[in-house]
């Protein structure tokens, strides 16, 4: 039985390709601008990313000291920081809104969430981009606003994807037993972390996608008219 839908973005619903190529750019080509003109905005951001990067010093590496250049310096490690994903996400917020983003989600995501919906399934997302970034993109895409489907989302503030502990409280805010939940991802680490939590699984195969190890052991899709 299977009364919710949780999703990934990046090669679930979303080319990874668009998130690094297209978000992750315009963040570094803003964010230096950003912050000098959003002070009180990010405020807990910066201190949140100052915590980070002194914990990076301690831990015998050299990022650039500016706090600027450090958000570079994450991106371009694509690191899945908390702060970093909160700031990139109000970066973001200003393209979407004055029409220089717009997200780009594979042709079956619509078609996919109008049906689930349709058929009285729960519709939510889980990404490491904040939860303002999930519903930025989701509402400004290539195919229209997709929030009206979409109840709940979560981000690392509910805990790291490759943990089991996340998907116990996501299952949790959801109201339902884990085992009524699919989890959807590229990425076979979380798929095990959801499988632990006693969540179903499925295996996201899209073009682009990195091959993943074990990925024998996971039922896949690649297309969501399939699921």
């Amino acid at each position: 039985m299977m009364r919710a839908i949780l999703l990934d973005i990046e090669g679930t619903t979303t080319p990874i390709a668009f998130v690094h190529e297209v978000l992750f750019s315009y963040a570094r080509d803003h964010v230096k601008e950003f912050l000098a003109n959003n002070t009180d905005e990010v405020r807990a951001d910066i201190a949140r990313l100052r915590e980070e990067q002194a914990t990076d010093v301690s831990n015998g590496e050299q990022p650039p000291p500016e706090i600027d250049a450090y958000v570079e310096w994450l991106i371009a490690r694509d690191r899945k920081s908390t702060g970093l994903k909160s700031l990139q996400g109000k970066i973001w917020r200003r393209g979407y809104l004055d029409g220089s983003l717009q997200s780009q989600v594979y042709e079956d995501v619509a078609p996919a969430f109008a049906r689930w919906r349709g058929s009285g399934l729960s519709v939510n997302i889980f990404s490491s981009g904040s939860v303002l970034a999930q519903q930025l993109l989701f509402a400004h895409t290539n195919a229209g606003d997709l929030t009206k489907y979409i109840d709940q989302y979560f981000d690392t503030n509910v805990g790291k994807k490759g943990e089991a502990e996340s998907y116990r409280k996501i299952a949790e805010a959801l109201g339902l037993p884990a085992d009524e939940v699919l989890f959807i991802s590229d990425i076979v680490a979380e798929l095990y972390a959801a499988s632990a939590a006693g969540m179903q699984t499925l295996l996201s195969l899209r073009p682009g996608n990195q091959p993943q190890q074990h990925a024998e052991k996971y039922r896949a899709v690649d297309n969501l008219s399939h699921v």
